[in-house]
């Protein structure tokens, strides 16, 4: 029997209060989840891994084992002068910085303090709790 490499399913994520932080509903683009290439933790692989097209599975996350935690050393205190002077900066507004690579980095904007702008690079949902409801479209193997 072949093995599972990946699953297409559609995804609601929610936090502890019962918010949904994230959905694929809304787009109408199911999410693909690949199996070994180590982008899941070891506990998410352990809850997809014998799902099967047509399944419904709901599971919850501690943050170690769906975003991880949060890490301090991930929020910056940069001066307002290394942003662009026509850039509109304000708390909760998400900002691009170049990473390795030529990637992609995103920081959310916590606080602004005089010339100060403290910028979190976390994940915004490191820290927290969730849980996953998937509703599997496909089931891909190797």
């Amino acid at each position: 029997m072949s093995e599972v490499s990946a699953i297409v399913c559609h995804m609601n994520i929610k936090l502890e209060d019962g918010s949904t932080a994230d959905s694929t509903q809304a787009s109408g683009k199911p999410a693909k989840l690949n199996l070994g290439d180590q982008s899941l933790s070891p506990a998410f692989e352990a809850q997809i891994k014998a799902l099967k097209a047509g399944d419904k599975h709901t599971f919850t996350l501690e943050p170690i084992d769906a975003f991880g935690e949060s890490n301090p050393d991930a929020i910056h205190h940069l001066d307002r002068s290394r942003f662009p002077a026509d850039m509109k900066l304000e708390e909760g507004v998400i900002v691009s910085f170049a990473g390795p690579g030529g990637s992609e980095i995103p920081g959310i904007v916590r606080n602004l303090a005089g010339d100060s702008v403290t910028v979190d690079l976390n994940h915004p949902l490191a820290g927290h709790k969730v849980t996953f409801e998937l509703d599997v479209v496909e089931v891909l193997t190797q």
